[in-house]
């Protein structure tokens, strides 16, 4: 393995390949934590989504979850392509990872991001200012309700995922 393509991971300091998005969440994250004020431990590095399809699991992850007073707020994506193509797929991850949604979901190529409410599937704002500042998450999350997801269309949802996400399958 060529060694120019491994650097460290900004928020876990751990060696990871710099290849496709993985420039892309490395500007991120110094985003939220330089930017936008989140803690290192605020943030979740490629955290573990298992969903089933035809009675199989297929393991895959969520590129960064961010959490403010130990909830998850933020579900995020980084790509390095166009961010819209996976609004659905952050969208679904954000509502099957735990046994709550995480409230917003995210999709970002460090330039610009889709901010969309988890519950909804309805976009907050298009840019990099829709993200919450630490400080503000911290007021938000006093009045935010977690809901866990329909377990009727929770099938469906991982058949979107799986769908959107079938890349990252079993890396």
């Amino acid at each position: 393995m060529n060694l120019n393509y491994i650097i460290t991971d900004y928020i876990t300091g751990k060696a990871v390949r710099n290849v496709g998005p993985e420039a892309t969440r490395q500007l991120f994250e110094k985003f939220l934590v330089e930017e936008k004020g989140y803690d290192k431990k605020d943030i979740k590095v490629d955290e573990e989504l298992i969903v089933q399809f035809k009675g199989e699991d297929y393991v895959s992850s969520i590129d960064l979850i961010v959490f403010c007073k130990e909830k998850a707020l933020m579900a995020i994506t980084c790509v390095a392509g166009s961010i819209g193509s996976y609004e659905r797929e952050i969208l679904a991850g954000a509502r099957l990872i735990y046994d709550y949604q995480i409230p917003f979901a995210v999709s970002t190529d460090a330039r610009n991001a889709v901010f969309m409410d988890t519950l909804t599937g309805k976009t907050i704002g298009k840019e990099l200012d829709a993200i919450p500042a630490k400080k503000d998450a911290l007021k938000q999350i006093e009045s935010i309700k977690y809901e866990p997801f329909d377990q009727n269309r929770k099938e469906r949802e991982m058949i979107i995922y799986r769908s959107f996400n079938i890349e990252k399958i079993n890396i």
